[in-house]
């Protein structure tokens, strides 16, 4: 082992350190923290992630990097530090353009947003989160100016969550998908719709959270690196994989509610405190591709979560926890958290019609970076393209336009995410199943663990080493397509909803 490498071991760790601090902070202002004690944390917070980016862009750094990068010194690596030294250079040459004065605005612009964000949403009230996003969204733009220069400025950002993604590659998908399931989804509103009244009722809150640890730990959540919080929008958190936080939310008129973003987040989180030990405090560890994350969150709330054998086992403790549902027996809960219906709020939307809230999100942010439509005229977009997919006019922004949080931080080019990770979920299900067997005899014996093992296996433990189309290559042998996505939809809800 050289001094150098010794050296570059030791400033990972200082780097780390910070991400740790920084990573706190989010969790306590997201979780706990009390109104009034916003701006103090605010303005650590920016602190501490500005000196966060200035070790990741000191002069420092990149000596040692490009040291690491000669012949004799990358030859001595393994695999996984070859990667990492690679990356790390690639990123730091494109961070060390954004100068440090904008990177300390960029983080207090996007900290402000946030929390205009939630003021408006629970105002019901865009005009209180608009000046702010104009910022977000010309920030954004400065980024991109200076990490890509000559790139277009929606393909930067759409590589950036999905590497080696681009708008053409999505417009191809997302077309395939909607040229089928829309007349499918057409057919499945005329049939006759289950009776959601059977599960109405009052949840207390306290017993949501116990249904959720149970299902946690049912799917392979581990508490002992883990563990969970509440938050207005359900999000994981990582540290390293032996700290990996969730939270949740909960209503106490709809439960399923908070058993899908367990299980959602719950598949996000197995995926982090998976990746190999070794990844930890490194660009290596938690899986930077988020179509790829999305995949293992939307695998195990829909793939699994939605099909009635991963409930056969275990619905009886569930109602013990939730007396309420003992009126609604297994076939009616089953047709219910399949009940496919046009919908506001994009994370209460069945797995279907999930799929044209993406699009939506998708083609306003199109319209956002290419079409420069001005920040005051996005709801009225909005508004229209929810009338136009989902035959919906949202009474007012919060259940519109300010219903997610990822436009308040910058996150540009996320939302599509979802939707590619359900269209790789199609790939991932067959694949299992030709090494698996049958999916609904593994979930219907309770032996679910048998899958995470299988997923921790073949994704997990690769944390960031492989890109997207690696993953695809190595677990399917095949590209992105969404056939069998539709296949799969198609099988399901013909079945559920007796079609023809």
């Amino acid at each position: 082992m050289s001094e150098t490498f010794k050296k570059f071991q030791e400033y990972l760790k200082k780097m780390d350190y910070y991400n740790h601090i920084g990573s706190l902070m989010y969790w306590d202002m997201r979780t706990q923290m009390p109104k009034e004690g916003f701006e103090a944390c605010s303005d650590a917070l920016t602190y501490f992630s500005t000196e966060q980016f200035k070790l990741a862009t000191a002069p420092e750094l990149k000596e040692m990097l490009t040291a690491l990068r000669t012949p004799e010194e990358f030859e001595a690596l393994d695999a996984d530090w070859q990667f990492i030294v690679k990356r790390m250079l690639r990123d730091i040459e494109k961070d060390e353009r954004i100068p440090q004065d904008f990177y300390t605005r960029m983080v207090q612009i996007q900290t402000e947003s946030e929390a205009a964000w939630e003021e408006a949403k629970n105002a019901k009230d865009f005009s209180i989160f608009a000046p702010h996003l104009a910022k977000v969204i010309e920030v954004t733009k400065q980024r991109v100016a200076y990490t890509d220069p000559g790139k277009e400025v929606y393909d930067a950002l759409l590589d950036q969550y999905e590497e080696g993604m681009d708008s053409e590659t999505i417009d191809r998908i997302f077309e395939e998908l909607k040229s089928e399931l829309i007349p499918l989804t057409r057919q499945i509103l005329a049939a006759e719709q289950p009776d959601e009244q059977k599960l109405a009722g009052f949840y207390d809150k306290d017993q949501q959270k116990k249904v959720q640890d149970y299902l946690l730990k049912y799917i392979g959540f581990d508490f002992a690196k883990g563990c969970v919080g509440e938050s207005e929008h359900p999000f994981t958190l990582n540290f390293s994989s032996k700290d990996v936080r969730v939270t949740n939310h909960y209503y106490e008129d709809a439960p399923i509610s908070s058993m899908f973003s367990a299980i959602h987040e719950g598949g996000h989180a197995i995926f982090e405190q998976n990746v190999n030990p070794k990844y930890d405090g490194t660009v290596a560890g938690s899986c930077g591709y988020m179509g790829i994350h999305e995949s293992q969150s939307r695998f195990y709330e829909n793939i699994l979560g939605r099909n009635k054998n991963f409930w056969k086992p275990i619905y009886e403790d569930v109602q013990n926890l939730l007396p309420e549902l003992k009126k609604a027996e297994l076939d009616d809960f089953y047709r219910e958290i399949n009940h496919v219906r046009n919908s506001f709020i994009r994370t209460e939307a069945d797995e279907v019609t999930y799929c044209f809230h993406i699009i939506l999100r998708y083609e306003m942010e199109k319209a956002i970076f290419r079409d420069q439509v001005p920040v005051e005229e996005l709801p009225a977009l909005w508004n229209e393209k929810m009338k136009a997919y989902l035959d919906l006019v949202p009474a007012d922004d919060s259940e519109g336009i300010l219903q997610d949080m990822h436009w308040s931080d910058g996150s540009f080019g996320y939302f599509p995410s979802y939707l590619l990770g359900s269209i790789y979920d199609g790939l991932f299900l067959e694949a299992a199943e030709e090494e698996l067997g049958s999916i609904d005899e593994i979930l219907a014996k309770g032996e679910i663990k048998k899958i995470t093992k299988w997923l921790n296996e073949k994704i997990h433990q690769y944390g960031s080493t492989r890109l997207p189309k690696e993953v695809l290559e190595a677990v399917c042998s095949r590209e992105v397509s969404a056939k069998p996505l539709m296949n799969y939809f198609k099988k399901k809800y013909t079945e559920v909803y007796s079609l023809r």
